[in-house]
């Protein structure tokens, strides 16, 4: 049922990104970022209030997350390349588009540190606090979007046509990298709490700090790391590295015999996972420079479809395993490794020009 939910969400954001491909030059960027972080606090605050008021909770939390699932579909899409339309030297655009999802990260640390902290606290029975709690950070950035200066999109007459992008090699390589990356990142962190809880003996609070916090905050500090410094360094090369390392700790995690070092495997996989999605957008957008707002959808989409297969995968494996957890993640093995076979011969590493 965990596996669903996490599916649904990633699958209503994957069908989002679908309908982005068709509207999103044309819409420009304030109304659709309005909508999202309205979409966002209103999934947020049904979350809180339909789980008690529905036929079952199940489809209380399910309509949930559909609404903010929206919101979240039309912010990646749009943020990305917004953050790129930015003007900037080209050589510093991949340590920028590193730099903002590594906010990301830091998002879901305090997400993470804030509920499991505030649940210890006020206890489990008042959950319904913490959505509405957590609605207030789009809210603001809903009246922040209202007014902010937003750079224009690409031209159509100057835009490189998705039917032009689709056929080329390089881009084809780059939707697998987004399935591959997606699936990796989220197979870990969506699971890595449970697996602390069962598979390693923690609480509850323990299990969230170990897992998916520290898994955050290592994932961030690589990005960071790379938005600081990331113009020194070739982009290329360090993604094909960290899908070596992402393959090393999903191993370790699954097949180590001690907790301890199954733990150490998880949150590094937030440091090798780091630069996986953001890079993939950033070696893409370097290839095909004028590919706009919706090529940046089509990358999502894919991203999300990962997101979203990867954790399901898992727990469909763990419920036919009787090694149960560690046989999921040890099924995550294989998107890592896509994700080096890719790179390996992937069309992404040319020099900035249009797709053709």
């Amino acid at each position: 049922m965990l596996g669903r939910l996490v599916l649904l969400n990633f699958a209503t954001q994957l069908l989002t990104d679908l309908v982005a491909v068709k509207i999103v030059d044309r819409a420009g960027y304030r109304v659709p970022l309005v909508v999202a972080h309205v979409a966002s606090v209103a999934g947020l605050v049904m979350l809180s209030v339909l789980p008690s008021v529905t036929s079952t909770p199940y489809l209380g939390l399910a309509l949930a997350i559909v609404t903010y699932a929206i919101g979240g579909g039309i912010l990646e899409v749009l943020v990305s390349p917004l953050v790129d339309a930015l003007p900037s030297p080209t050589e510093r655009k991949a340590a920028a588009m590193s730099l903002l999802h590594s906010f990301y990260c830091w998002g879901q640390v305090a997400v993470v540190v804030g509920t499991t902290l505030l649940l210890a606290r006020i206890g489990e029975s008042a959950w319904q606090i913490l959505p509405v709690v957590w609605a207030m950070v789009p809210l603001a950035n809903l009246m922040m979007f209202l007014r902010v200066p937003l750079p224009p999109m690409v031209p159509e007459e100057h835009r490189t046509a998705l039917g032009t992008l689709v056929g080329a090699r390089g881009f084809v390589a780059a939707l697998l990298l987004m399935v591959c990356a997606g699936a990796t990142e989220l197979t870990m962190s969506q699971w890595s709490s449970l697996f602390a809880e069962r598979g390693l003996g923690m609480t509850k609070v323990w299990g969230d700090l170990a897992g998916p916090c520290l898994f955050a905050v290592l994932m961030g500090l690589g990005r960071f790391a790379y938005g600081l410094w990331g113009e020194r360094v070739p982009l290329a090369p360090v993604m094909t590295a960290s899908g070596a390392l992402a393959i090393a700790c999903y191993l370790v995690a699954a097949m180590a015999r001690s907790p301890a070092l199954a733990l150490v495997a998880c949150a590094t996989c937030g440091l090798a996972v780091s630069l996986l999605w953001p890079g993939t957008f950033s070696l893409t957008a370097r290839r095909f420079p004028l590919g706009g707002g919706a090529m940046f959808a089509v990358l999502a989409m894919c991203g999300d479809l990962g997101a979203a297969v990867g954790p399901w995968l898992a727990g469909i494996v763990a419920d036919l395993s009787a090694a149960r957890l560690r046989a999921g993640l040890l099924a995550g093995t294989i998107f890592p490794l896509a994700i080096v076979g890719t790179m390996v011969g992937a069309g992404l590493r040319s020099r900035a020009r249009p797709a053709g």
